[in-house]
C-alpha cells in the first residue's frame, strides 16, 4: 500500500477510535471501524463584537499551559515534602532509639566504674602478697583486667553513639529546612495556578454563548489539524507494538476514568490532573512511576515513536508539562485541563516531546 493511501486510511481509523473506545472503555485499544474522512467546516474567527476568537484560543492555550507548568511544580514540591516528612519521622525514631542506647551504656559504664572503685585500695603486688590463695587472686585480677577492657569498650561505644545522635540531629534539621522550602514552593505554585486559571476563566466569561460555541469549534479544528498532520507523516503505519500485561491493566484503569473532571494536584479517585491519571493508572497495574510529567520524562526509559505500544506515556511540549497514555490506533486518554474531563484524543493533537515506557 502506498504511503499516501495508508495515511488516508489510518487517519480515518483514528477519527472513529474515540467512539470505539468510549463505547468499550475496558478494551481501549481495539481496532475501530473505518469511517470516511471529513473536512472541518471553516469557522469565522471574528465575532460581531470584534473579538478575534483565534487569538483568544491561543491566549487560553497559553494560560492553561502556564497553569500546567505550575501544577507540575506544585506536584513535585508535594512529593518532596512527603518524602522529607517521612525521613524526619524515621530520623526521630532513630534518635529516640539512640538516646535509649546511650542511657543504657551510661548505666553500664557507671556500674563498671563503681565496681572498679570498690575493688581498689592496696597496690596489686601488696594484695597478692597478703592473699591466702594466690591463684584465686590472679584469677580475680584477670577478671578485673577484662572488666577494665570492657569499660573502655563501653566508653568508646558511648562516644560513637553520641556522635551518631549529633549527626542525626543535623540531618533532621536539614530535612526540616528542605521541608519548609518545599512548603513555600508549593504555596508559590498554588498561587500561580490559581492566577492563570482565574485569568483564563475571566477571558472565557467575557464571551457570549455563540462565541463560546465557535471557540470550542476552533479548539476541535486545531486538534484535528495537528492530528491529521501527525498521521500524514505515515507514523501510524510504523506503530505495531502490542501492550504488555501491565500495560493492558494501566490502559483499562485510565479509560475507566473517562468523564471524571480535571483537577490540578488530584490523584483520584474522583478527579485527576494529567500526571495524576498516568501515575495512578500504572500504580493500579502494579508498577509505581514518578508523580509528575517532568519526572516521568526524566526518569522513565525513552522509546521511539515507531516502537510505541498501548500503556506507554506520551510527553508533550518542550517543557514536558503534559502527559497522556497511548491506548492504540493513534489515540490517547488524558486529563486535558481545568474545565475539562478525562477523555480520548488524537495522539498527535499536541506537540510531542517524546515517549516513555514505565515497564520497559
Amino acid at each position: 500500500m502506498g504511503s499516501g493511501k495508508r495515511s488516508l486510511t489510518t487517519a480515518a481509523m483514528v477519527l472513529a477510535c474515540a467512539c470505539a473506545v468510549l463505547s468499550a472503555p475496558g478494551v481501549a485499544y481495539a481496532s475501530p471501524t473505518p469511517a470516511p474522512m471529513r473536512t472541518p467546516t471553516p469557522t469565522p474567527t471574528t465575532s460581531p463584537a470584534g473579538k478575534d476568537l483565534e487569538a483568544i484560543r491561543k491566549k487560553l492555550d497559553a494560560l492553561y499551559h502556564d497553569a500546567a507548568v505550575a501544577t507540575d511544580a506544585y506536584n513535585a514540591a508535594e512529593e518532596q515534602a512527603k518524602q522529607q516528612s517521612a525521613e524526619i519521622v524515621d530520623l526521630a525514631r532513630v534518635i529516640v532509639q539512640g538516646q535509649d542506647k546511650l542511657d543504657e551504656l551510661k548505666d553500664r559504664a557507671g556500674a563498671a566504674a563503681r565496681a572498679q572503685y570498690r575493688g581498689g585500695g592496696l597496690p596489686p603486688e601488696m594484695r597478692l602478697w597478703l592473699s591466702d590463695n594466690p591463684q584465686q587472686y590472679l584469677d580475680g585480677a584477670g577478671r578485673v583486667l577484662q572488666g577494665e577492657h570492657a569499660t573502655k569498650g563501653l566508653l568508646a561505644e558511648m562516644t560513637r553513639t553520641q556522635q551518631d545522635l549529633q549527626q542525626y540531629a543535623k540531618d533532621a534539621s536539614a530535612q526540616w529546612q528542605k521541608l519548609e522550602a518545599n512548603r513555600q514552593a508549593k504555596a508559590t505554585a498554588q498561587k500561580e495556578i490559581k492566577k492563570q486559571i482565574a485569568a483564563a476563566e475571566k477571558l472565557e466569561s467575557q464571551l457570549q454563548k455563540k462565541e463560546k460555541e465557535r471557540l470550542a469549534k476552533l479548539e476541535e479544528e486545531a486538534a484535528y489539524t495537528a492530528q491529521t498532520a501527525w498521521l500524514s507523516s505515515g507514523v501510524l503505519a510504523e506503530i505495531s507494538g502490542k501492550a504488555s500485561e501491565q500495560g493492558k491493566k494501566a490502559v483499562k484503569f485510565a479509560t475507566d476514568q473517562i468523564g471524571k473532571p480535571y483537577e490540578w494536584g488530584a490523584e483520584g479517585p474522583g478527579s485527576y490532573d494529567c500526571s495524576g491519571l498516568t501515575s495512578q493508572a500504572w500504580a493500579a497495574a502494579g508498577h509505581g512511576i514518578p508523580r509528575t510529567s517532568q519526572e516521568q520524562w526524566k526518569q522513565l526509559p525513552h522509546v521511539d515513536v515507531k516502537d510505541m505500544r498501548p500503556g506507554d506515556l506520551i510527553i508533550y511540549f518542550d517543557d514536558a508539562s503534559h502527559v497522556a497514555m497511548y491506548i492504540g490506533d493513534g489515540a490517547i486518554v488524558h486529563a486535558p485541563r481545568p474545565g475539562r474531563t478525562v477523555t480520548i484524543a488524537g495522539a498527535g493533537s499536541m506537540p510531542i516531546l517524546g515517549i516513555v515506557r514505565p515497564d520497559a
